[in-house]
């Protein structure tokens, strides 16, 4: 798999768990009380920090050449 395919999964990946941190945070925030609460959350922050610092080092990889 080339470097380009790679960091393409890479970044979907990132997405995802972007979606899961915004998904975790809305379920928690209106579902859960006490300390579910707080990990659900905990568990968002976790996933939205990780997102972001994919995201972060695909972008400052730059451009691949593709093939």
């Amino acid at each position: 798999m080339s470097q380009a395919m790679m960091n393409m999964w890479i970044s979907f990946i990132g997405l995802f768990l972007m979606f899961v941190s915004a998904v975790t945070a809305i379920y928690s925030r209106e579902k859960l009380k006490g300390i579910f609460k707080g990990i659900g959350l905990t568990i968002a922050f976790v996933c939205l920090v990780v997102s972001g610092l994919i995201v972060a080092v695909i972008v400052i990889g730059g451009p691949t050449a593709i093939g």
